[in-house]
């Protein structure tokens, strides 16, 4: 699965294992997550992509914001991320 901004994402490993992120942005082998709580917006996590499990959810709010160059916030993402909590997988 290719990896995109605003995709929602689990950690598989580190201290954040098993958390739930929002790809901010890619680089290369690496991707920048936050969950807008633990790692906030303004500084993101790096992780390499081999670390990190995709799911086939997207934050459609905050990729709508990314993609016109607009700052997302904090609360965007953890709602996002609240909102895939209440449908999607739990691990």
């Amino acid at each position: 699965m290719e990896l995109v901004t605003g995709q929602i994402v689990y950690s598989k490993a580190g201290r954040d294992q098993k958390r739930c992120f929002v790809i901010l942005r890619t680089e290369g082998d690496y991707v920048y997550l936050a969950d807008g709580d633990l790692r906030r917006v303004e500084s993101p996590k790096k992780k390499k992509i081999k670390h990190i499990m995709p799911t086939a959810s997207r934050a459609s709010a905050v990729l709508q914001k990314l993609n016109d160059g607009e700052e997302v916030t904090n609360s965007e993402v953890r709602k996002a991320l609240a909102e895939y909590g209440k449908k999607g997988m739990n691990l």
